[in-house]
């Protein structure tokens, strides 16, 4: 499954998925591994984003994210380091 949100902390937000503190898609299908992100300054241009992601078809997800992380690497180790 992959899962598009939005949040104002990344690091809090998905540390809540892992634990399974976030109840809907995330919890029922145990989304776990943070494999894409994208920072923004302006939350309106963060929904903006997910919207438009949101709509892509899978095919077009899985190219976003295998241009900046081929490997599927679990990037949650990289930003709670950065933190």
């Amino acid at each position: 499954m992959l899962y598009v949100g939005v949040t104002n902390n990344l690091v809090r937000r998905v540390g809540q998925h892992r634990r399974g503190d976030a109840p809907g898609f995330t919890s029922t299908y145990k989304v776990m591994r943070l494999v894409h992100y994208e920072p923004f300054m302006q939350i309106r241009a963060a929904i903006g984003r997910e919207k438009q992601i949101k709509r892509w078809n899978r095919q077009k997800k899985i190219r976003l994210i295998e241009e900046h992380n081929p490997q599927w690497n679990d990037l949650w180790n990289s930003i709670v380091a950065a933190e």
